[in-house]
């Protein structure tokens, strides 16, 4: 990823996380032992990431060379609906 992505939802940032990690040519088993989980682990954060932990969520982001920013929503930006 070359480009910031904003995370509106859970399920996008579960998106992102996979897309991430698949650009890479990791499994999830592979991500998961970088990161100290288990792969069935690795996959429930990617398919339900609002359970996702801080430390969990920036160790994955560490594993996979992301870094996590926070700004001001761009007030064009599309709101999330489902917080």
């Amino acid at each position: 990823m070359s480009v910031a992505t904003p995370v509106l939802t859970a399920a996008s940032l579960g998106r992102i996380l996979q897309s991430a990690r698949k650009t890479q040519g990791l499994n999830q088993t592979q991500l998961a032992a970088r990161v100290g989980i288990s792969q069935a682990r690795m996959s429930a954060l990617e398919r339900e990431p609002g359970t996702i932990s801080v430390d969990q969520l920036l160790a994955i982001c560490s594993s996979l060379g992301l870094q996590l920013s926070l700004a001001p929503r761009d007030a064009s930006a599309p709101q999330a609906t489902d917080w």
